[in-house]
């Protein structure tokens, strides 16, 4: 059966905006050593986190190792969707908020003093649960589309049938399985879909939540990857360390340059590569970032998986506001971060996540130099 591979450690040199990747390795000093990422003297608590499930293995990696580095601080992240997480985020009842979609050009006009901080790179696969069908199923776009608009509702249909001559596909129905909460994952899986099909533009589009036109939901990835688990003929959409995590089977995905790629670490090396993006600052809107869009109409990108994705924390310029919030936990948090785009960069590909470029990391720096307490900067 074809499954997510445990991938190998990702050779390839990545790129964001055609700029090259060095290691992300140990950028910064040693958190013991001083310097932005030492220690926050005066601060032993926790620090609180909610939003995407999407990066919520990295997360709560980086939070174990973080404990063992700087033992007085202990990062909590409650992954209850990215949906909830900008609400909480804006609502001010938590430290940070992650979401794996960018806020909307309404909510970052909405909210006075955002910043985005992407994290990582990962990929939303589609996995699929077909009892007998032990080899690698391939669809394109428009055909996972019309799936999940309900226009295809058998295994066994032609469309299917003809991208897999050699698979014996059963006259099944299609049980059709989506996240029922807010969703990042939901938003670049419905943005993929967007890209690929104008029905699916037209009736549905692209958000953190849909109207679905058929099947079941789930909450979280975890939710879905088990409706799919516990349903026969069953195909659903989970970040790809879901699929790795519940040794599930994931399809064999077309992309623009007509090949049928795996989702592995590599795939989305390749598709970070191939993308060109021009990144905005920390504290202007990232509604327009997508590397799903970049590489819609890019024939060259052969080995790119076509869903591929930045997740990001949202923080306030000025900690100030959160309330509850003071200046040496607002220190601990911006260290934290710091640390988790240097050193905790080295926990991705064993999750199958990616690293963060270089420039990324870069443009991260800049925006955390930009947080202050009450107008105190904090590194």
């Amino acid at each position: 059966m074809t499954r997510p591979r445990k991938h190998r450690a990702v050779s390839a040199v990545v790129v964001v905006a055609v700029l090259a990747i060095v290691g992300v390795g140990l950028l910064a000093a040693s958190l013991l050593q001083g310097g932005p990422s030492g220690t926050a003297p005066g601060f032993r608590g926790q620090l609180q986190g909610a939003g995407a499930t999407f990066p919520y293995p990295f997360y709560s990696k980086l939070a174990a190792e973080y404990s063992k580095v700087v033992p007085g601080v202990q990062v909590n992240y409650n992954s209850i969707g990215s949906g909830g997480g900008i609400r909480q985020f804006t609502d001010k009842t938590v430290d940070f908020g992650a979401s794996d979609a960018p806020l909307t050009e309404a909510q970052y006009s909405g909210v006075e003093g955002v910043l985005h901080v992407p994290m990582v790179i990962g990929g939303v696969v589609a996995a699929y649960n077909v009892p007998g069908l032990s080899s690698g199923l391939r669809l394109t776009g428009d055909v996972l589309a019309r799936i999940f608009l309900g226009e295809i509702t058998s295994w066994g249909d032609q469309d299917i049938r003809s991208l897999n001559p050699s698979l014996d596909l059963p006259d099944k129905p299609i049980v059709v399985v989506h996240r029922s909460d807010g969703s990042g994952t939901t938003f670049v899986w419905t943005q993929y879909l967007s890209t690929v099909s104008e029905a699916w533009a037209s009736r549905v589009g692209a958000s953190t939540s849909v109207n679905w036109p058929v099947g079941l939901g789930g909450s979280g990835n975890n939710g879905v990857a088990g409706l799919i688990q516990q349903n026969p003929y069953s195909i659903g959409y989970v970040e790809y360390t879901y699929a790795v995590l519940n040794d599930m089977t994931v399809v064999y995905l077309q992309n623009a340059a007509g090949m049928f790629v795996p989702p592995t670490a590599e795939a989305f090396s390749a598709a970070a590569e191939a993308a060109s993006l021009s990144l905005p600052r920390g504290d202007q809107s990232w509604s327009q970032v997508s590397i799903v869009r970049a590489l819609a109409n890019d024939t060259r990108a052969g080995a790119a998986y076509p869903v591929t994705s930045f997740t990001y924390v949202l923080i306030y310029r000025d900690m100030s506001v959160v309330p509850g919030m003071n200046l040496d936990k607002a220190r601990a948090l911006v260290k934290f971060l710091w640390w988790a785009i240097h050193e905790g960069q080295s926990y991705a590909q064993p999750l199958g996540y990616v690293p963060l470029p270089s420039s990324v990391v870069t443009l991260d720096e800049a925006t955390l130099r930009m947080v202050t307490f009450s107008g105190e900067p904090l590194l």
